[in-house]
This record gives structure tokens, sequence and C-alpha cells, in this order.
């Protein structure tokens, strides 16, 4: 028997998720329940305070199951919700353009999944809608209900019924031994900083006096008798452990058992995660083009990163945690690959690119050097103000071992091309960036001077697209090659704007 709810239609989430929200709410609201804790301690009735609000949130939580439903017809996915506040959530079908299916470790436990559907823009608070939470198998159904449309000519109920299932082709299998790459990626660093945050507050608000403590108070005796270079030295030994611990850990987390395929109904599908997976299809018609990411560290192990460059999904929050990731840092040869795989070609990935010039170059050694004479600067000004000791402006100087070599590796990375229907551009020194973007996917240039780049005779060509970071950057090149480059891959778009 159905309910008329059913029978036009809408369809509950799971019962499963009574459990889910309720937990939810609590871990999300548990700094007011202490606050409550701390409120109701001063009547004496501090628990039932607590308590109180603990059955006020674990009913909230329990209401969405109540108020809210969805329903995917051929034209619209719709989400109703809210008791006191009714809203209706409304996608048109042909402008979904991502499907995402996460589950954290209790969705697992319990067999659920969260959908985000997702519209591509970038204003997240009105950008398709979410269904947490959802049988895992009804998940994977409507992602590839939502994601694998059927053609107007295979429409017909009869050859809807006959179709085959898409097949998938494997692309890359991130194996075990890519750990090796985890510490190399420095995210760990802000994890570190989180966690001495969160210590050190603990240890304050606990009133702890870490010198009291039997071996931590000989090792602070230790560290207050040794000399500067020898503190200076433990300490960076110790932050480097902790951040590559961290990053291993936090590569594991992420990227355990990433896979990705590629499916004959024309999408790219990425599966990652260790307590919390992530299932991402990107289609292929919508991309635009792929870029290698090279960070400073994971150069030094001949290491890269692997991302689309797509219209319809996000990059605010970080390409890894993202759903541009094609390839997580790993070799470099496996990058190019992959990234050749998806692009449909390699040439854009392998051609010799073309310098920008000695003024470019010199450039990147008066800036270097501008930074360190601002440094000094500042340090000699603090030191005379007593801010600082007298001995830091005096090594200042000796930032020059660390910004030369940079100037000089950001100098060797400059470079672009036309290859193929392609504009690729390289640059960066503490990430190096080679992107290879479609003509088609380039919507217009912006052409930038700075005063210093005007009189040296350059400019920075700006492709400006719909997809990735919306932007990619040919820099300090040569005017008259910057409105050649142009010209080749648009031509005659920038004709009406040049002042012969």
């Amino acid at each position: 028997m159905t309910t008329a709810h059913e029978s036009d239609g809408w369809r509950r989430l799971s019962t499963r998720m009574l459990i889910i929200h309720p937990v939810q709410e609590l871990i999300r609201l548990w700094p007011g329940l202490i606050a409550l804790v701390f409120a109701g301690s001063q009547g004496g009735h501090g628990g039932w305070w607590s308590l109180s609000g603990a059955v006020v949130v674990v009913v909230m939580g329990m209401l969405r199951w109540f108020t809210t439903r969805y329903r995917v017809s051929a034209e619209q996915v719709q989400v109703r919700k809210g008791l006191l506040r009714r809203q209706l959530l409304t996608v048109p079908r042909d402008r979904v353009r991502t499907v995402d299916v996460t589950a954290n470790a209790l969705h697992r436990v319990l067999g659920l999944a969260k959908v985000e559907v997702g519209t591509g823009r970038t204003d997240r608070k009105n950008d398709g809608v979410k269904l947490d939470a959802l049988h895992a198998d009804e998940a994977a159904r409507l992602r590839v209900e939502l994601l694998h449309r059927p053609s107007s000519r295979s429409a017909e109920p009869s050859e809807a019924a006959t179709a085959k299932a898409p097949s998938e082709t494997l692309l890359v299998r991130v194996p075990p031994e890519w750990v090796r790459y985890g510490p190399f990626t420095l995210t760990g660093l802000v994890t570190v900083g989180v966690i001495a945050g969160v210590a050190g507050r603990a240890v304050n608000e606990a009133h702890i006096d870490p010198g009291q403590l039997g071996p931590l108070s000989t090792l602070l005796d230790r560290w207050e008798h040794a000399a500067v270079p020898v503190e200076i030295a433990v300490f960076v030994a110790a932050l480097a452990v902790a951040v590559a611990l961290a990053s291993t850990f936090g590569y594991v987390l992420a990227f355990f058992r990433f896979r990705l395929t590629r499916n004959s109904a024309g999408t790219l599908h990425i599966t990652r995660g260790l307590i919390t997976t992530r299932a991402i299809t990107i289609e292929e018609r919508r991309l635009r083009g792929v870029e290698i990411s090279e960070p400073l560290l994971l150069r030094t192990v001949r290491g890269a990163r692997c991302l689309a460059i797509t219209t319809g999904l996000r990059v605010g929050r970080g390409a890894e945690r993202g759903g541009s990731l094609l390839l997580p840092p790993g070799p470099r040869s496996e990058a190019l690959r992959v990234a050749g795989l998806v692009l449909g070609r390699t040439a854009p990935l392998t051609a010799p690119l073309v310098p920008h010039g000695r003024r470019a170059i010199g450039r990147r050694f008066t800036r270097a050097a501008g930074v360190v004479v601002l440094i000094a600067l500042a340090c000699a000004l603090l030191s005379w103000w007593g801010w600082l000791p007298d001995w830091t402006w005096r090594l200042a100087p000796l930032l020059l071992v660390v910004a030369v070599p940079l100037a000089y590796d950001r100098a060797r990375s400059l470079g672009h091309a036309l290859v193929e229907n392609t504009l690729v551009s390289r640059r960066g020194s503490l990430v190096r960036r080679r992107s290879a973007l479609s003509y088609e996917g380039i919507i217009g240039w912006n052409l930038q001077r700075s005063f210093f780049q005007r009189r040296a005779g350059l400019a920075t060509l700006v492709a400006t697209t719909a997809a990735g970071r919306q932007r990619i950057d040919v820099q300090d090149v040569p005017l008259d090659e910057a409105l050649r480059v142009a010209d080749e891959a648009l031509p005659g778009l920038l004709t009406p704007f040049i002042d012969r």
C-alpha cells in the first residue's frame, strides 16, 4: 500500500537517517551544549540543562526525516523540506553538472550515502540539492540516472529496456607504494598547527604546567641550556617529522583505493577514501583541458599531480578536496600518461615551450632581490625601535641564498606554446603548473600590464574560461608575442581593441 506522496513520485529519505542526523547535530552543536552545562551549573541544574538541550537537538534532527521528501522526474530534481519554513528546491536535469556520492564512517556502518547534485554554480549556498541520507544502492542508481541521460533517439521504452549498462575502462589505480609521496605534499602542516593550537589551549584551560611533568621537564631543561643553533635545528627536525607523519596519514585517508575509470557513456568516474569514501563523476564533454601540478618538494622526488580543467566543478576548496583531481601525488610519468589519456593527445604535455626572453628572466631576479631588501629594511626598523634584536637585520641578506635559486627556478619554468588547438602555459616555482586549455574553452582575453611591465615591453596574457580557476595566465610574455598568441588561438577577437 502506497501513500499519497509516494503515488505522485515523492519519496522519503532512508529511515536510518533517524540515527545519522541526531548524531551529526550533537557533534555540530557540542560547544552550545557545554555552554548550557556551565550556564545551569550556577543554579545547580547543569545536568538538566544539558539533557534538555540534547533532547531538543535530537528531536530537531529527527524532524528532517518527517519533513524532507524528494522527487526525480524526467525534467527536474525536486527536494521539499522544512517544518515552519517550507522550501522547495528545484534543479532542472539538463543543468545537472555533478553528482557527488560521499559516505563517512557512520554512513558506511549503516549502509547509507549522501548525494550532492550540483549545477556548477560558484554560489555554494544555492548550488544544487543535497540528499542526506539515502541507501547506498539508491545513491549509486541515482547518480547513474542523473548523469547518463539517454538521448532523444533512445528514449523509447522498448529501446530503454534493452539498453546495456555503460561499460567502464580502468585508466589508473593508485598502488599502496605511492604513499611514499605523502610526506612531500606538506598537507600535514595545517594539521600539525591545528593540533598544536588545540593542545596548547587545553593545557592552558586545565592549568597544567608542562614543566612539572617528569620526562617533559627534563627535555625543557636541556632545551633551555642548549645553544641557539641547536634549538633551531631540533625544532626544525621535530616539525619536519611531525608534518611528514601527518601528511602521510592524510594521504592514506584521502586517496585510499583511488581509481579513475572512463565510462562508455562519456564520463570519467573517480572513487577514493578510507574512512569517508567519495565518488565523483566528470562529463568529458565539459572537459576543457588538463593541468600538471608539481609542488616544489614533490618535484624533488619526480612527483606530480594531474587535475582536470572542466566546467561545472568548483575548485575553491582546493583541488585535492574538490572534484577536479584526476591523479593524486604520484610519479610524474604516470601523471603525464593519465593527462594524455584524458585529454586524448600528448603533444600539449610534452611539446617544447617558447621562452619569454631575458627581460622576463630579469624581472624574476629583481623581484626576488626587492623582497629581500624590503625584509632587511623592515628588520632594521624593528630593531631600531627595540622590537627585534640588532643582529636580525644583518642576517636578512642571507635570504638571498634562498631567493636567488627560487628566482632562477621561476625563470626556468616560464614558457608557452600553441599545440594542436591547445593553449599551453607553464609558470610558478613553489607550485609549477603546466596548463593545457583547448581553444574552445577560451571565452575571452585579458591583457594586463603593470608599470614595470610596460617599461620592459612585457604583458601578462590571461585566457578567461568558464572551467577550472576561470583563467590561464601566460606571464611576462613580450607584447607582440602575446598579441600573436591571442590572434592565432581566437582570430580577430582582439583586432578591434588594438591601437596600431
